[in-house]
């Protein structure tokens, strides 16, 4: 069968994370028609998550070609890429004030992202409440895709944005995303300047890393006077029922925690001591290196969903600009098959080179920091469960998946 042009075929994208979302933003604004499905049953129906920084070079690039990198600016926080680096102690070892109106890497709540974009969308491109279960993998021809509610679509090509248990990629490829030995555990703080003044103070406005060689923490600032803060270690998956722990025992965890960062200073005791509301597990998983697959007609990936990595500030980025280049492919070729080669013969190159120098990368956010160096901002994805069900996968970290 031949391949449709872009302009007739029915394009279906499965996660309406912020790789999916930019992907189809820009189809539309080529006057190429989208559907976009996701698992969330509406908009509002979950908290977004923490802090991103968007680079130059990607996601600026993505959202400059979404027609959208000034509502961008905007919204985003300069003054969040402020970063310190301390020692157990409490003690600075390097701080990096941004220069007035730098713009490298500024910082944007991941919600404040994802209104932006669903903003930008034509009335009805997202449908919610759509939990893909299986999609067709015929030799030739259109794809069906199924969902858990019975129903089905037929699609000339479905992009798999949907995170780290995509459903989607197991139609390109049998990989699976492993556990990568380190955990976080996410603590949030609400109204850090009259509620947590001097966590306020010791963070500053952007965000500090400490670590001591096996463990880490990593404070984040977010809009609206919150921030979260991740606590690192090396621990297997299930940690918390080993330690006879459940994950809403709050009182059990934080004893816990207190007892295993015993020898920090107290004033970084308090990001484990003073957090408003409970912990959120979240292990950290990545694909095998490289994660590559054969073309195959009608679907193709972008974002975690064709590279999950350790959180090492690039996951968001990499996603949109998997979205760009796809969607622009798809806006200058002749045929829905020549625009996927096009993006895989890019992509898929990019993507391994990265994995490979981030390979591992997750103990990197336990090591001692280097006074010269800043480790990059960890983001984990809001979505991410503890022991993934397959029959109910999201995202693990990097862009929200359906």
């Amino acid at each position: 069968m031949d391949s449709p042009t872009p302009a007739s075929a029915r394009i279906s994208i499965i996660g309406a994370g912020p790789g999916g979302l930019t992907c189809a933003r820009i189809l539309q604004r080529h006057g190429i028609a989208v559907t976009v499905y996701d698992r969330d049953p509406g908009v509002a129906s979950r908290n977004q998550g923490g802090s991103l920084d968007l680079h130059q070079e990607d996601g600026q690039r993505a959202l400059h070609e979404a027609g959208l990198l000034a509502e961008f600016f905007a919204l985003a926080r300069l003054e969040g890429q402020e970063m310190r680096q301390m020692d157990p102690a409490g003690r600075l070892l390097a701080h990096h004030l941004p220069d007035e109106g730098e713009t490298a890497s500024p910082e944007i709540d991941r919600g404040q992202l994802r209104a932006l974009l669903l903003r930008s969308l034509d009335a009805g491109t997202v449908q919610w409440g759509r939990t893909l279960a299986s999609v067709s993998t015929p030799a030739n021809g259109p794809r069906t895709l199924t969902f858990t509610d019975g129903t089905s679509v037929e699609t000339d090509l479905v992009i798999g944005a949907d995170g780290a248990f995509s459903r989607v990629r197991t139609a390109v490829s049998p990989a699976v995303p492993r556990y990568t030995g380190v955990g976080f555990l996410e603590a949030w703080f609400d109204d850090v300047e009259q509620a947590h003044p001097e966590l306020s103070r010791l963070v500053g406005k952007g965000s500090a890393h400490i670590a001591d060689g096996e463990r880490g923490l990593f404070a984040q600032r977010n809009s609206g006077g919150h921030l979260r803060v991740y606590l690192m270690r090396s621990v297997p998956v299930d940690w918390i029922a080993a330690n006879g722990l459940r994950p809403e025992d709050t009182e059990g965890l934080r004893a816990h925690l207190l007892g295993e960062f015993a020898a920090w200073s107290p004033r970084l005791l308090r990001m484990i001591s003073d957090n408003d509301g409970p912990y959120v597990d979240r292990p950290l998983f990545a694909l095998p290196v490289p994660h590559t697959w054969e073309h195959s007609p009608g679907v193709t990936l972008l974002g975690d969903a064709a590279h999950l990595m350790p959180p090492l500030g690039v996951g968001v980025n990499l996603a949109m600009l998997d979205a760009c280049e796809l969607a622009l492919a798809l806006a200058h070729s002749a045929t829905v098959a020549d625009a996927v080669r096009t993006y895989e013969k890019s992509m898929l190159p990019r993507s391994a080179e990265t994995a490979r120098l981030l390979e591992g990368g997750a103990e990197h956010l336990l090591a001692v920091p280097d006074a010269d160096t800043f480790a990059p901002a960890p983001e984990p994805d809001p979505a991410a469960e503890p022991h993934p069900d397959p029959d109910n996968s999201r995202s693990a970290v990097g862009s929200s998946g359906t």
